[in-house]
């Protein structure tokens, strides 16, 4: 699998789930400004990829969010099972505090076998979180506190997240042409 099909296929995802089923009201504006930052990560093992991931939150950092406002880091080669990926994510959250980047910036999940604890695996309200490969979504806190500003009820968005997907369910998640797990 090359990189431009990687990105092709997470673009896919983005524009026909995220923003198409509308389960994040805030990533259209940067799709469309293209201030959504794509990249894929050649690491095989979760060091390298902590390392790759060190590089983007700093990068991330000292770039103006008018040229990137957020980064997709994708990595089709490691962390392939989610209970591995799942654990992983206490080390980024702790890279991002060692980086002193707590408050500034944090780290979002998704991965195409991502299962809420309590639910079973073809629930479909894990697909808020499915992506075709298992990707680490890097965000700035501030932009974060601005998008929570300008909706004063932010658990309408989860809540209507679960019932556009059950509306939709398994099939109409299939019919989007998406992966529908790992």
């Amino acid at each position: 699998m090359n990189k431009d099909q990687v990105i092709d296929e997470t673009r896919q995802w983005v524009q026909k789930a995220v923003i198409g089923l509308n389960l994040c009201p805030f990533a259209k504006a940067v799709e469309v400004k293209q201030q959504l930052r794509y990249v894929v990560s050649e690491a095989e093992t979760p060091e390298a990829l902590l390392q790759e991931l060190a590089h983007e939150l700093l990068l991330l950092r000292r770039t103006d969010p008018e040229e990137i406002e957020t980064t997709v880091l994708i990595h089709p080669k490691v962390l392939t099972d989610f209970l591995d990926f799942n654990d992983f994510q206490g080390a980024a959250d702790a890279l991002v505090e060692d980086l002193e980047l707590d408050g500034q910036l944090q780290v979002a999940s998704f991965h195409p076998d991502f299962q809420f604890e309590g639910t079973a695996l073809d629930d479909i309200t894990n697909f808020t979180n499915r992506s075709p490969y298992p990707t680490l979504h890097l965000l700035r806190e501030e932009s974060i506190e601005r998008a929570v500003e300008s909706m004063p009820d932010t658990d309408a968005i989860y809540e209507a997240n679960i019932a556009t997907l059950e509306k939709l369910g398994l099939e109409g998640w299939k019919a989007l042409g998406l992966k529908t797990h790992g």
